[in-house]
């Protein structure tokens, strides 16, 4: 049995009269009694996967080209993640995104990465952006927006700010 509340301590309710021979659970207010193995709340484990993102991101004439390579290195297999990128400034025109990607805000795009298997073949996913001010320089922010339920114990690898100036020339990150 596994008691709880204030008066979970020994006699518990039997102070009260509230004690349930039977040996289920008893409401006298303060106390509670569940037999072990059947406490209610008890969720499942999640899988363990470290998903990572590594690539590059160049900037020139006021066009953007970010490249990510999602991964998952294990030790569970994810059928899904999504890869959130953000950016400094706002893309202009006709947005022409890959299949499995989507303009989420003004400055956001997501990219499911589809089914990653452990250590295996990334998936990699490039996007073209015109970004109508010519900046001298942008800021991407790369980073795992939903890990298909599975838990990261190493985000560091999956969540990056790269600084991009206007040179033409990839930063990888």
């Amino acid at each position: 049995m596994v008691a709880s509340g204030a008066d979970a301590g020994a006699g518990g309710g039997e102070r009260d009269g509230s004690a349930d021979p039977a040996g289920g659970v008893r409401a006298a207010g303060r106390a509670a009694a569940v037999p072990a193995g059947e406490a209610s709340g008890a969720a499942a484990v999640a899988p363990e996967a470290d998903l990572s993102h590594h690539g590059h991101v160049s900037l020139a004439d006021g066009r953007l080209v970010v490249t990510v390579m999602s991964r998952n290195h294990g030790p569970a297999a994810l059928a899904e993640a999504t890869v959130r990128l953000e950016l400094s400034h706002r893309p202009t025109g006709e947005l022409r995104l890959p299949g499995r990607c989507l303009r989420a805000a003004e400055r956001v795009v997501l990219c499911g990465t589809g089914p990653l298997s452990p250590d295996g073949v990334g998936r990699r996913v490039t996007l073209g952006l015109e970004l109508g001010d010519s900046p001298s320089e942008a800021v991407v922010t790369v980073a795992t927006a939903w890990s298909g339920g599975a838990t990261d114990r190493n985000p560091a690898n999956s969540e990056h700010r790269v600084l991009v100036p206007a040179t033409g020339d990839p930063y990888a990150y």
